[in-house]
């Protein structure tokens, strides 16, 4: 019994679609602390974001099996109802779901937290109406309140999946069904999202996420859905009214029909219910019809019940008070568990009893068959699982040896393998996430506890992505809304345009991977699109996926924005970390094909951009290679780095300070990667060679080439600037390559600083006119002397700007002169 037994207790209860949810959280946020057990982890979930945008993070808790938010300051907890640390002391305390004591798996969970849950100053149980007189003989003191549906709920009948209106939710009581009424809905209405508790909260809101953003207009669960996850669902049928309980195949009773037809409507906002089939054992009867459109379910007679605080004496003992009956004639001893299953099997092991000898020890290996089944497997495989782990934490320090659990939860870290297959591992996921919140089973529970959600998050992803590719066709969905026709299973032929058509009705055109639909499409006389040609459809974008995975190199091209295939575009470029390192984003046409195929022809194209990179621009990607290299030095790097967002253009003057930084060796390096340092721009020779040049020209985005191979050009041309390799002088621009053997051919023409006359032959032969010459001399340190009349000009050298001057010219040595320019080096 609870020591704050004598706390008020509120019971309220009522249909689905009251708030009491609702009610709860609001009542909760005003108290100092409070604590709320669910029924599911998706609805834990679910509030806990929604008091953590209200209180903080920092003091919200998430507790479940498998998860754990747990900040130091935490005064506030969403727990699952077998998580719910009771003994933890909170102001307030709620149990959400309370009817579910009498389920016979779950039930004795739900009962003990009823008996024994409380807040120091408020408790509060939720449930159903049925849940009335149970309360009244085990909660006596207990305020009851009724709490009323806000909206109408109404039988509609019975409808097929082809005639259900929108915002419809279909549930089934099985993952086979689940899957085969999606993909009925995807190729009659273009697809539906699909919710199951063995769902991820991240798949679940995920999938919700697109029934609530209109994105598909139907929704196919389980009776998860019955659980008070909000949904904006207007109808809800029922594929089916058996379920598998457990034990048995067994109609659903009426108030389990009630709870889940009651999520149609939201808020004042009316609902309906009804039937996939008309008649047969899965139809209403008249009698069920009545008692769920008046919410009048049957009044509980039982609830299941387990002693909740066991004796750990010893394993005789604990068995002995997990299977004593009840003493309250309204409480049945719960059916065998498969908790209680598998310590039966583990007590008659003689090692198990070796090592428990102790209270401590019996307490840990009830502890160890505390971990759920989440795969399925049944009592023994399970009981086989849980002794393993039982013998890691009772021997040594008690801990799962790392590498165990490294290997196996790395074996789960594939996110190839269809829906059913990924939905698995999900489930191993679950299993070894709930061990990692165990506090004292492995060294060190927070990395392990972080490394195994970083996989059921990728998993949860590749799920939701593998659920949509396989039940989901938004395009489909848009289509039928437009025209409002059913599909149909008409015969569809892709022409050698790409024309799509059915019985010679054209339907659009579908170019690389993207389909187009005519103009004309929603013409009275084309009441069948793309639902009725979407199989066919699915088969030919997966045929081309894999011949563009398979493309030879030269079916592919670049043309300066995307780059391209068969005349299509399938990726452009976008900034990346430098110039010469992009980012290659896949055309969203592809989004048609699954991950794994996106994910490979995404690796295929950045492998051919990189190879014809360095294939047509070897500088720019030595440059970039240089940039990363911690031996290179920081001066190398830091003109590397200018070259590569130049272009491998640089004039000298912007890079001044960063040329004079560079020892001997690191000018060595700079040559060797193919740049001249010029005496007015550092260059690569390479990059001004015509196929090199469009490459650079494409990767910049530059706007108008220059002619191929054009060495001075109108300075008024296409191209004629720096940005294009050609320096402007005058009324024209010649190309740098150019001005640096003018240059060379100077300095080796003069004798240190006495008046010459250099060879006009070189510039005439180039184009250049007097002009052009004159100003470049001037640019290159040179100043005009006077000489003879008539003579030709004569020149002086001067010396350059302070960024580019040397030290001291030497008077007869041009090299040396050279050098200290450091041209050539």
């Amino acid at each position: 019994m609870s020591r704050f037994a004598r706390s008020p207790v509120t019971a309220v209860l009522g249909p689905t679609n009251t708030g009491k949810t609702h009610l709860a959280v609001e009542r909760m946020c005003g108290h100092a602390s409070g604590m709320i057990g669910f029924p599911l982890r998706l609805l834990a979930r679910e509030v806990y974001d929604r008091v953590v945008r209200i209180k903080g993070a920092e003091q919200v808790a998430l507790i479940t099996g498998e998860e754990k938010i747990l900040p130091p300051k935490a005064r506030w907890f969403l727990c699952t109802a077998e998580s719910m640390p009771l003994e933890r002391e909170t102001a307030f305390v709620a149990l959400d779901e309370a009817q579910i004591g009498a389920d016979p798996e779950r039930g004795h969970v739900f009962t003990d937290r009823l008996l024994r849950a409380r807040g120091r100053e408020e408790t509060m149980i939720l449930g159903s109406d049925s849940l009335r007189p149970m309360l009244k003989a085990l909660v006596p003191d207990a305020e009851i309140v009724g709490r009323p549906r806000f909206s109408t709920l109404s039988y509609a009948g019975a409808k097929k999946i082809s005639r259900l209106p929108r915002r419809s939710a279909i549930v089934a009581f099985s993952a086979e069904e689940v899957y085969a009424v999606a993909e009925t809905l995807r190729r009659l209405r273009g697809g539906a999202a699909v919710v199951m508790g063995a769902l991820s909260p991240r798949t679940r809101n995920a999938q919700v996420e697109m029934f609530q953003a209109g994105e598909v207009d139907y929704l196919v669960a389980t009776d998860a859905i019955g659980m008070g996850l909000n949904m904006d669902v207007h109808h809800v049928a029922f594929a089916s009214l058996h379920k598998f309980d457990g034990r048995r195949q067994r109609r659903l009773t009426i108030a389990e029909m009630a709870q889940i037809a009651g999520r149609a409507g939201r808020h004042q906002k009316d609902g309906s219910f009804g039937a996939l089939n008309e008649q047969g054992p899965d139809s209403f009867t008249p009698e069920e019809v009545l008692a769920i459109e008046a919410h009048q379910v049957p009044r509980l007679e039982h609830l299941y019940w387990r002693e909740g605080e066991p004796d750990f004496a010893s394993i005789e003992d604990l068995i002995g008070s997990l299977e004593r009956k009840p003493d309250s004639p309204v409480l049945r001893a719960a059916p065998e568990a498969v908790d209680l299953a598998v310590l039966k099997r583990l007590a008659g092991e003689d090692w198990v009893r070796q090592r428990v000898r102790d209270p401590r020890m019996v307490a840990r290996l009830w502890s160890a068959c505390g971990l759920p089944d989440f795969r399925k497997l049944g009592a023994d495989p399970h009981a086989r699982f849980v002794g393993r782990i039982f013998g890691h934490l009772s021997e040594g320090r008690g801990h799962i040896p790392h590498q165990w659990f490294a290997d196996e939860i790395a074996r789960l870290d594939n996110m190839g393998g269809d829906v059913e297959t990924l939905a698995g591992r999900i489930a191993a996921a679950r299993s070894w996430a709930y061990i990692a919140h165990r506090a004292d089973w492995l060294e060190n529970p927070f990395h392990w506890a972080e490394r195994t959600r970083a996989i059921e998050e990728k998993l949860s992803d590749a799920l939701h992505a593998s659920l949509t590719q396989r039940f989901v066709d938004k395009r489909t969905t848009v289509l039928l809304r437009q025209i409002g026709a059913d599909a149909s299973n008409l015969p569809v032929e892709i022409g050698p345009e790409g024309e799509v058509s059915v019985e010679e009705h054209v339907l659009g055109t579908l170019e690389g991977f993207r389909f187009t639909v005519t103009p004309d499409a929603r013409a009275s006389d084309k009441r069948m699109l793309l639902a009725a040609a979407e199989k066919r459809l699915a088969s030919e974008l997966r045929k081309r996926g894999a011949a563009l995975l398979e493309a030879e190199d030269r079916e592919l091209s670049f043309d300066g924005q995307a780059l391209v295939w068969r005349g299509v575009a399938v990726a452009r470029l976008t900034p990346g970390p430098s110039l010469v390192r992009p980012k290659i984003l896949l055309d969203r046409a592809l989004d048609v094909l699954d991950a794994q195929a996106r994910s490979a022809i995404q690796a295929r194209l950045d492998r051919w951009f990189a190879a014809h990179l360095a294939r047509h621009l070897p500088v720019l990607a030595k440059l970039d290679a240089a940039t990363r290299d911690p031996q290179a030095g920081a001066p190398l790097r830091a003109i590397a780095g200018a070259l590569i967002e130049a272009g491998g253009l640089l004039p000298r003057r912007a890079a001044g300070q960063m040329v004079e930084a560079l020892d001997p060796q690191a000018r060595k390096a700079l040559r060797a990667m193919g740049v001249t340092i010029g005496t007015l721009d550092l260059f690569a020779p390479a990059l001004l060679k015509p196929a090199a040049a469009r490459w650079r020209r494409m990767l910049m985005g530059l706007g108008v080439a220059p002619r191929d191979g054009a060495t001075v050009l109108p300075r008024n041309a296409p191209g004629a600037g720096l940005d294009h390799g050609y320096r402007p002088l005058g009324a024209q621009a010649v190309r740098v390559d150019l001005v640096e053997r003018i240059a060379r051919a100077a300095h080796d023409s003069r004798r240190g600083r006495k008046p010459f006359a250099p060879d006009p032959a070189l510039a005439t032969s180039m184009g250049l006119q007097p002009e052009t010459f004159a100003r470049l001399m001037a640019q290159l340190g040179f100043r005009t002397a006077r000489g003879a009349e008539g003579q030709p000009p004569r020149w002086i050298w001067q010396g350059l700007t302070p960024q580019a001057a040397p030290k001291a010219a030497p008077k007869d040595n041009a090299f040396a002169a050279l050098a200290e320019l450091g041209i050539g080096k």
